[in-house]
């Protein structure tokens, strides 16, 4: 038993490492990457509950789109494979502003791989914002 947790955990590793690159390539408008670790079938819920294709997600983030983007924090991750298949969920936590005007808010995110001709390619997402906390 241990030497099968042995050998997920690279695999936990590979997955996690691809939502934080998906994560960090719409923060920086990077739509080579996007493309090179989405699937063409890949589709995603947005934060606002829209279904949006890939063609869509990627026309969001063209250069000519590009605008600031907020500090992120990307924990939290659990990850479930099955097969040639896997789901990972995490929190992104994201800091608009600094100091006293300092805005902050987090999203859980879902997402969905497959393994393809050896490659991991995320095959959809889905935003779910977090309430902040009482105070």
């Amino acid at each position: 038993m241990a030497s099968g947790t042995a050998i997920a955990a690279p695999v936990d590793d590979e997955l996690t490492a691809l939502v934080k690159r998906h994560a960090e390539a719409q923060g920086s408008f990077d739509v080579a990457t996007l493309k090179a670790i989405t699937a063409e079938n890949y589709v995603e819920i947005s934060p606002v509950g829209e279904v949006d294709p890939r063609e869509k997600m990627l026309s969001f983030y063209a250069p000519e789109q590009k605008r600031p983007s907020p500090q992120l924090k990307i924990d939290e991750p659990l990850v479930r494979v099955f097969g040639d298949s896997a789901v990972i969920y995490t929190r992104l936590s994201y800091t608009m502003g600094a100091g006293e005007t300092a805005r902050t808010f987090a999203m859980r995110a879902g997402y969905v791989a497959q393994l393809k001709d050896g490659k991991w390619l995320l095959v959809s997402a889905q935003y779910t914002g977090i309430r902040p906390p009482k105070n």
